[in-house]
């Protein structure tokens, strides 16, 4: 199963998984735009739309690109402000815009190492000229680090489909060796699956382009 059927999977099945409030991690960066004067917001993986949601009504001019057709579909719906575009986040092709800031809530801890370097190069090619990134993985500190065949270093695939790279502080530091690091830390971000209440212990980062 690639990451387009496991996705499109999940959302025709769950429906909004994460409820409609936004991540506590979006709340974090909002914050942190509106102190650097912030106008435009990309987030790749937006699924569909409850943290773009957060930075439109927030004011900010803010585009998606999603994965899912189903998730895609919702977001239109669910915040209407915001631009969406469908296709995957290692493909930035799809305007040829910058942007001032990028928030990207758990979706690096995604992919494996080629695949994390593509993708951190497509966001800093999407970035102004001192343009912010504000990203969340998942931490070795999550209840699930250890649970699967581990694929590479610290990278578990514990479902079909989806392996899951768990960062220490020096990797995620390494991982944005082409950017200048301005802040990272530990945030904790309660999420509730359909009565399934629990915390994942996330790592961020926030940090600008480095030319």
């Amino acid at each position: 199963m690639d990451k387009q059927e496991y996705w499109e999977s999940r959302y025709l099945g769950e429906g909004k998984i994460w409820g409609e409030s936004p991540s506590t991690s979006a709340h974090a960066a909002l914050q942190l735009f509106r102190k650097h004067r912030v106008k435009t917001v990309l987030v790749p993986g937006s699924g569909y739309g409850r943290n773009t949601g957060l930075f439109s009504s927030a004011g900010f001019d803010v585009t998606g690109i999603e994965i899912s057709e189903t998730a895609f579909k919702m977001a239109g719906q669910f915040d209407p402000r915001s631009k969406f575009y469908q296709g995957s986040v290692l493909d930035m092709s799809f305007d040829n815009r910058r942007y001032d800031a990028i928030y990207c809530f758990n979706v690096l801890h995604l992919f494996r190492q080629p695949e994390r370097e593509l993708f951190l190069n497509q966001c800093f090619g999407k970035l102004t000229k001192r343009g912010l990134a504000y990203f969340t993985v998942f931490s070795e500190k999550e209840s699930s680090f250890g649970q699967g065949a581990e694929t590479e270093p610290n990278t578990f695939e514990s479902k079909p489909g989806r392996p899951v790279h768990y960062f220490t502080e020096p990797d995620l530091r390494q991982q944005f060796h082409r950017f200048e690091i301005l802040e990272t830390g530990i945030i904790e971000d309660p999420e509730d699956h359909g009565g399934q209440a629990h915390v994942h212990i996330l790592r961020y980062i926030f940090a600008k382009t480095n030319e």
